[in-house]
């Protein structure tokens, strides 16, 4: 039997002659196709600069470390998101605190944010989410962090080719840093577009551009402006601050290229799959489906619907096994970061710290979306669920 999963890559004939081509030439690492793939990706989002490395968890870290030079050690994001948002911060030094979220579009509150910042006198870093591929509130999150004087870390690594709309009428992509000082993206296979694994941080700040490529590279500059002592020939280079090593390959950077050339694509694709599904499920009145307003255009990373299994009487991990007998791979997204067991521990966290989240995670479920997923594989999966959670209701 035929598994459908929740998501997949989409890996094309052309991708593969791309990395192909990328592994004859001279220099598969730290070679041209790097700077390539950050310069398509500052076209594409409209951001000055771009910093491509290793993993969307690597480009959370040096986004945090560069960071760090505000007064402050504490970092707020939404308490549903994957655990590397927070795990992040805390290998960069940085207090974790977690925040709320709206009921509607599952992103952090900006209410709820407010009143969590007014509470924390060391909050230095707000990381929104952008939850599925659904942009967050981006004007209220930049008001708040400027009446505090905090810094913006965009956690998109759903949101490749999402955008918004401005009170003032005018479009923004996700990843042009506009109400934020960095965006932090992932290429994971199952996200937007892929480098298999991979990551990038995208700003408009020449300082924090330079923190993030010293960062990215064992904190070693070769700039000879830059230079604390005279270099004595061309192989001299510093080091100014104990970096890492989060390159990304050209192979993976040949990849990302062929990749992004799809992006407006394969999020056309997610966004019809995600209609079809919101048309098929419309009728039922136990599932709420995701919502999108006129000024949010999501990149659909994730169709996520909320089930009342508490209603129909079903039990959610019985129904999940029964979805999986028939073929199809459902996911969870998330168990609410405060309720892992380290943050429990570390910060006293308990069930009921945040009830919109919890609920939330107790009727969550993550529907397939993916590009190569057809119509009629949509309206099976749609008709599986509808068919199973009745078989499940007790009598």
């Amino acid at each position: 039997m035929e598994v459908i999963s929740y998501g997949r890559q989409t890996v094309e004939d052309d991708d593969i002659r791309a990395v192909a081509d990328a592994l004859g030439r001279e220099m598969i690492t730290q070679g041209p196709l790097v700077e390539a793939f950050e310069e398509a990706l500052c076209e594409y989002t409209g951001a000055k600069y771009s910093v491509v490395c290793s993993s969307g968890t690597a480009a959370l870290i040096l986004a945090y470390l560069a960071a760090k030079e505000r007064d402050g050690d504490g970092v707020i994001t939404s308490t549903i998101t994957f655990v590397a948002t927070a795990n992040s911060a805390l290998h960069s030094g940085l207090n974790t605190a977690f925040c709320d979220i709206d009921p509607e579009t599952h992103n952090i509150d900006p209410d709820v944010l407010e009143m969590t910042c007014s509470e924390l006198s060391d909050v230095r870093i707000i990381t929104p989410v952008h939850f599925a591929g659904l942009p967050c509130d981006m004007e209220r999150i930049r008001a708040v962090a400027d009446k505090r004087g905090l810094v913006v870390i965009e956690d998109a690594c759903h949101a490749l080719g999402a955008e918004w709309r401005d009170s003032a009428g005018g479009w923004h992509k996700v990843g042009s840093s506009s109400h934020s000082e960095m965006t932090v993206f992932s290429f994971h296979p199952v996200k937007s577009i892929t480098t298999c694994e991979g990551g990038a941080v995208t700003t408009n700040d020449l300082h924090l551009y330079r923190c993030l490529k010293e960062l990215r590279e064992h904190g070693i500059t070769r700039e000879g402006s830059r230079f604390d002592y005279p270099g004595n020939g061309p192989w001299y280079y510093e080091m100014h601050t104990p970096g890492y090593n989060f390159r990304l390959s050209d192979i993976q950077c040949a990849l990302g290229l062929s990749q992004l050339g799809k992006l407006d694509r394969f999020v056309a694709r997610r966004r019809e799959i995600a209609s079809l599904y919101t048309e098929l499920l419309r009728g039922c009145d136990f599932i709420t489906t995701p919502a999108e307003d006129g000024n949010r255009r999501s990149a659909w990373h994730l169709y996520t619907v909320s089930i009342d299994f508490e209603g129909l009487g079903v039990d959610k991990a019985r129904w999940f096994d029964s979805m999986k007998q028939r073929g199809v791979r459902l996911q969870v997204h998330y168990i609410p970061v405060h309720l892992q067991p380290y943050y429990r521990r570390r910060y006293g966290y308990t069930e009921g710290d945040f009830p919109v989240a919890e609920e939330f995670y107790r009727t969550e479920v993550s529907l397939p979306i993916y590009p190569l997923l057809t119509d009629d594989e949509v309206e099976l999966i749609a008709a599986e669920v509808v068919e199973t959670l009745t078989v499940l209701q007790p009598a």
